[in-house]
């Protein structure tokens, strides 16, 4: 190792003891919050008493998540991405239809949701791990008889490497031939999205951090066998030793533990191998994002470091981090906000200690409590509760009844205060959690019960949005990013039931990226309202002649009044109006045009016509001039033969 990697190592350990998650309040925070949920007892437990625990912890997450998987899973389209131009209108319908495709098709889309939205609810934060996952397939084939042409144009794929190889020499019709038998082994190197929830306690951020993208350091640290290892890097050919310990004090942080607690699948080894085989032996591998000026530039840049203890497996520059974040109460300037959990962990222990002496109270009226003059009553009898029991007493008045205080109704109004001071801080009442009898009585209105579960659900609402801008549609911008970054090749998949190809890499760097949102039945129901309206305007004012409304007004409002419904496939319901043909043209225009294209063309023919004219003239001029050429030359070569002839007379 370098002095620079050990540098860069040393750093690491330090930031990840410095990280929140680790070990501190946070984690110690998460850690109750788990035992709350599961209703474990507080510890405070005395023997011969009771021993009851309060729910109401897992019964308000338990109660808002179906709201919030009703708004974000009911539907196809949970995100909507918005051209920038003309030009990426077609692209940007693609996109949507392929993004939800590949979160809820290639991914478990509604299980990552439910995981999510859980971890937030209860342990503050929700994380989310979405990456680019590159996979070889390797596929054995054979190939007989084949000719040397055949040969070379299977040899000439990259993909293809020969395992066996036999060739024949024969003749064909009296002439040589060459014949080639080949076993290949075919590669196909390919990608997908990968998309994982990271439980609270495997994940690690700066202190100082307020987000995921800014933070100076973030890591992912998980348990990993030695085989893991050799799979996930089968180019380091490592020593084991090298690994330093595969067991530390990590394994049995606290939070991790309470995770297992409630059906003791952690037990006593934490998951720890214990049949001595080394491929099976557990280390923890760290996935460290931190900013650093690796390169001695004065620059810091962003890099991924994958490394168990000292030892590095990979250290690369990146240009993000693959997280995504969500909180249901987000605290302003800070990474961890307020889980659900902590609003009414106070409340689940008030209820449990009033709920303890009421009934201890119940179990003392029931059973009574007696005054026994020692020595002068049969203790076993006394303590052996049957119908028609005798106590066997030696002297009268031997055993008294003891007066124990009645159940105060005040204990019981106390509690009703305590769930209505929930319903205060979550939005959680007997109206959300299910049908209210008071609300369905003859004398009261639509609007009431609905103005009552809109007042209701306002709190879950908020909850929705803040999930909705900050982690869902982050976690969907992603999947854009990283399919026009990686998907190179075409894919062909059903889409609005057809079979698209898709190419995202074609697509623009940038779009705009909506969620789809539907925030509440009542929401709902008012916006169907307003469709049906607008629906019986529009009709009115066709019947009526206005020219305000055209077939595709009405195509489109019945369309979305279908889609708040919940039916999300239109195409079911309502066909498309074909596009309009175009006007007729006025029978005199068009006599008049053919006129003046008949006219055009005489026109034309007149002009070719001059033209070959004056083709001809330059044809004969060109001529003329040629034949005058040649008879100069002839008279001059006359003339030069002349006075040939001359000198020749004169000398002889």
């Amino acid at each position: 190792m370098s002095d620079t990697e050990q540098e860069l190592m040393s750093r690491i350990h330090q930031e990840i003891s410095d990280s929140l998650g680790y070990d501190g309040e946070i984690s110690l925070q998460r850690e109750e919050a788990i035992k709350y949920y599961y209703a474990l007892p507080f510890g405070n437990e005395v023997d011969g008493r009771s021993q009851y625990v309060d729910s109401t912890v897992q019964d308000t997450i338990e109660w808002i998540k179906p709201s919030l998987m009703r708004v974000f899973a009911s539907g196809d389209e949970m995100v909507k991405f918005t051209p920038h131009g003309p030009e990426d209108v077609k692209a940007a319908e693609q996109a949507t239809d392929y993004v939800n495709y590949v979160f809820t098709k290639d991914n478990p889309g509604w299980e990552i949701l439910y995981s999510w939205f859980h971890d937030a609810l209860l342990q503050k934060n929700g994380i989310v791990k979405v990456w680019w996952d590159e996979y070889s397939e390797e596929k054995r084939e054979e190939y007989q008889n084949l000719t040397e042409e055949e040969l070379n144009y299977l040899l000439n794929n990259d993909s293809i490497e020969v395992v066996e190889h036999t060739q024949e020499d024969s003749v064909y019709n009296g002439a040589p031939m060459i014949t080639h038998d080949v076993v290949i082994k075919r590669s196909n190197y390919d990608g997908r999205i990968k998309i994982e929830n990271v439980p609270p306690d495997e994940f690690l951020i700066s202190r100082e951090a307020k987000g995921i993208q800014d933070a100076r350091f973030v890591c992912h640290r998980v348990k990993k066998t030695v085989s893991d290892l050799r799979v996930m890097y089968p180019d380091d050919d490592f020593d084991v030793g090298e690994l330093g310990a595969g067991y530390n004090e990590e394994v049995y942080n606290a939070e991790r533990m309470a995770r297992y607690e409630f059906d003791d699948s952690f037990a006593w080894g934490g998951g720890m191998n214990e049949t001595g085989e080394e491929a099976l032996r557990e280390y923890w591998l760290h996935e460290s994002f931190i900013k650093t000026d690796y390169d001695d530039d004065g620059i810091a840049e962003l890099r991924k470091v994958c490394s168990v203890g000292d030892y590095i497996f990979s250290n690369e520059e990146i240009d993000k981090v693959p997280f995504v974040s969500i909180t249901p109460l987000k605290i302003p300037h800070k990474f961890f906000g307020m889980s659900v959990a902590d609003l009414v962990m106070d409340l689940q222990l008030i209820k449990s200690t009033l709920m303890r002496n009421l009934m201890d109270n119940a179990y003392n009226q029931n059973f009574g409590r007696y005054a026994v003059l020692e020595g002068q009553a049969n203790l076993d009898d006394l303590l052996t509760q049957r119908p028609g029991g005798v106590v066997r007493v030696k002297s009268p008045n031997a055993v008294m009844p003891l007066a124990t205080p009645p159940l105060q109704p005040e204990s019981f109004q106390m509690l009703g205060y305590l769930d209505e001071v929930r319903e205060a801080r979550t939005g959680v009442n007997k109206n959300t959690q299910g049908i209210n009898a008071d609300a369905l009585t003859s004398h009261t209105t639509a609007t009431a019960v609905n103005a009552v579960m809109t007042n209701a659900q306002s709190r879950v609402e908020l909850i929705a949005r803040q999930f909705a801008e900050t982690g869902v549609k982050e976690l969907m911008y992603c999947i854009y990013e990283l399919l026009v970054k990686y998907q190179d090749k075409e894919r062909v998949v059903m889409l609005r039931n057809e079979w698209i190809p898709i190419r995202p890499d074609m697509w623009s760097d940038k779009m705009d990226c909506t969620v789809s949102v539907a925030l509440g039945n009542g929401s709902k129901n008012e916006q169907m309202q307003h469709l049906s309206q607008m629906l019986q305007f529009a009709s009115e004012s066709m019947r009526g002649g206005l020219p305000i409304v055209t077939v595709d007004n009405m195509y489109n409002l019945g369309a979305a009044l279908i889609k708040a419904m919940g039916y999300q496939n239109v195409d079911d319901y309502l066909t498309k109006p074909p596009p309009p043909q175009p006007d007729q043209p006025n029978p005199e225009a068009q006599m008049k045009a053919q006129q003046d294209q008949m006219e055009m063309q005489i026109k034309q023919k007149e002009l070719e016509i001059k033209a070959a004219d004056v083709q001809v003239k330059m044809a004969k001029i060109q001529q003329e001039a040629e034949k005058n050429a040649v008879d100069a030359q002839l008279k001059a070569e006359e003339l030069s033969l002349e006075r040939e002839q001359n000198r020749a007379v004169a000398i002889g």
